[in-house]
Parts: C-alpha cells; structure tokens; sequence
C-alpha cells in the first residue's frame, strides 16, 4: 500500500517511547511524517526520539508527559502542533495497565486509558479541523469486549474507551474527521506484560498462547501496520470502528 501521500504528515502519538507506541511511530516515521510523542521517561523518550530520526521522520517533537495530568496533556498538544505546524493525525496509546481491583488500579484507568485520550483529542481537534486528512486512532484492548478476571479496571476502561470512539466519530463524521480504534489481542515485546509474564506466570503464559487461533501471541509490527492504514487515506471511507488485531484470539471458541 503507498504511503507517499504521509510524506510530511504530522502526526502526534501518546505514549509512543516504548513497545507498541514506538512501533506506531516507527511506522509513520518510515512513511515520511512528522512525528511528535510523549511519555514520562526522559531517558527513553529520548533512546525513542533517535529510534523516530533513524526511521526517516521528517521531523521529531519529543515530550515528556503525565498523561493522567490534564494540564501536562494540553501544553504537550500546543508544543507539538506549534513545533510541526499543526496536526494531521493523533494516536491515543497510553495505558494505566489497571489490572488490580483496587482504588489506583480503577483511576489509573480512568485517567489515562479513558480520560487521556479524550483531553488529547479534545486540544487536537481544532488543528484537525485543518487539517486535509485528519484522523484519530484510540488503541483500545480485546478485553473491552472479552474481559478477564485478572483485569476488571482495565477491561472496563478499554470498553469505555471503544464507547467514546464511536461517540466522537458520530460527532465529528460530517466534519470528515474520522475516527477509529485498534483492539490488539495479546502482543508480546521485550519488556511488555506477556514477555515478563513468560518467566513470572510461564504456566498462564502457555495457557494463552495455546488458546491463539493463528498460534502464539502478535507483536507490535501487527498493530503499526494497522494503525497505518487506519489513518492513511486508503482509509478514507472508514470511520468509528473498533479493528480486532488478535489472530482470531477474540473468536468463539
């Protein structure tokens, strides 16, 4: 699929230092965009920013980022679009990772798999407004729509965040801003959940791997291929949309 017409694209990633962020960004930096991320690490925000201008970003904006801080979101949305000249395309990837059932656990939910992503997109809209392909991707979970016991807060947000998507893009469709999730199923990188989970938890390790239909769990390129195309052109007639990426995970047994 060409991705020639992302030349200079300004795209903006939430939480974009590490794993599938990263890879995301790493996709639309091949392309030829521009790419602004953010995160709380300094250190590797940073390692990612170098990652981004190895790939071929036209231009990198990096910023350090609570993005359960609402304050913290808005300056990061005006810097970038101040630093790249605007915003053609906003990724919502940040996760709290609630998997207790405990008060922190619901918040961290709340605040940046939900509220997160509503606070970007709120201060990105009026730039995407003038934009000439303007699109919004929220990275929600399969768990949304099957849940797990060992993640309440978590499953609950993502399935908030899935009802917020379809929300904004009835909102905004007559505008032509669409707007889409990605529902990954279980995605194994060096450092993620299911990679510490191999030496943690190598008995529920297995157990999930074995339930995959496509055998063994997705990695991050499956997601950034996708998300790519979401928010190319190519795309152009889709919109409010929750996209399994799961390798059948999600089917009925």
């Amino acid at each position: 699929m060409p991705h020639a017409t992302l030349d200079n694209a300004r795209v903006l990633v939430a939480g974009g230092s590490r794993g599938i962020g990263l890879a995301i960004a790493t996709a639309f930096a091949r392309a030829g965009a521009q790419v602004g991320i953010c995160a709380r690490d300094t250190v590797v925000l940073e390692q990612a920013g170098n990652t981004l201008r190895d790939a071929g970003a036209a231009s990198v904006h990096t910023q350090s980022c609570d993005l359960s801080d609402a304050t913290q979101i808005e300056h990061w949305v005006q810097s970038a679009a101040a630093e790249l000249g605007g915003i053609d395309i906003v990724v919502n990837n940040a996760s709290g990772y609630g998997n207790g059932n405990d008060d922190a656990s619901w918040q961290a939910g709340f605040d940046i798999d939900l509220m997160a992503a509503v606070r970007t997109n709120r201060h990105a809209i009026a730039y995407l407004r003038q934009s000439s392909l303007p699109a919004i991707l929220n990275i929600s979970s399969i768990n949304a729509s099957v849940p797990t016991p060992r993640a309440a807060a978590y499953s609950t947000a993502k399935a908030a965040l899935n009802y917020y998507t379809v929300s904004l893009a009835t909102e905004l469709a007559r505008e032509r801003i669409r707007v889409n999730a990605i529902a990954p199923g279980s995605i194994e990188f060096p450092g993620g959940l299911w990679d510490r989970r191999r030496s943690t938890e190598p008995a529920l390790y297995q157990q999930i791997r074995e339930r995959i239909p496509f055998g063994g769990f997705g990695n991050v390129q499956d997601v950034a291929n996708t998300a790519l195309f979401l928010c190319s052109p190519a795309a152009r007639w889709i919109t409010g949309q929750v996209l399994a990426v799961d390798g059948g995970q999600s089917l009925p047994a």
